[in-house]
């Protein structure tokens, strides 16, 4: 018998290896990035304090369309940038959250470089 791989499980492995090694702080937040299939969400995060400094995912209420897609994801990161600068946050470290720097989560980090973020 032949047994497939979780992929989730392989993803939250490399999350957790990558946590030991990247941190946020006030001054420098953690964007930490989660991807479902029909929505996605995005965190800046204060791992000294333990806090969420600024959120924008597609359940909002803003987000009338499809949340699934490149689009949405763009305008997430865009939001995000945004709500960041408004609270003087200018330069995060971007956590991929052992996803692929590939489509929705590049889509993302673009959107919040567009809107001003640093990485």
């Amino acid at each position: 018998m032949v047994s497939r791989q979780d992929s989730n499980k392989a993803r939250q492995k490399r999350q957790k290896r990558v946590r030991a090694k990247i941190t946020g702080t006030a001054a420098c937040p953690r964007l930490n990035v989660y991807r479902s299939l029909s929505h996605i969400y995005a965190q800046l995060i204060d791992d000294v304090a333990g806090v969420t400094l600024a959120s924008a995912s597609t359940v909002e209420k803003e987000f009338t369309e499809y949340g699934g897609n490149k689009v949405a994801a763009h305008k997430v990161g865009e939001a995000l940038a945004k709500r960041a600068l408004e609270k003087g946050i200018e330069e995060c470290v971007f956590d991929r959250a052992g996803y692929i720097y590939h489509g929705r989560v590049q889509a993302l980090a673009e959107g919040a470089r567009d809107g001003g973020l640093k990485f």
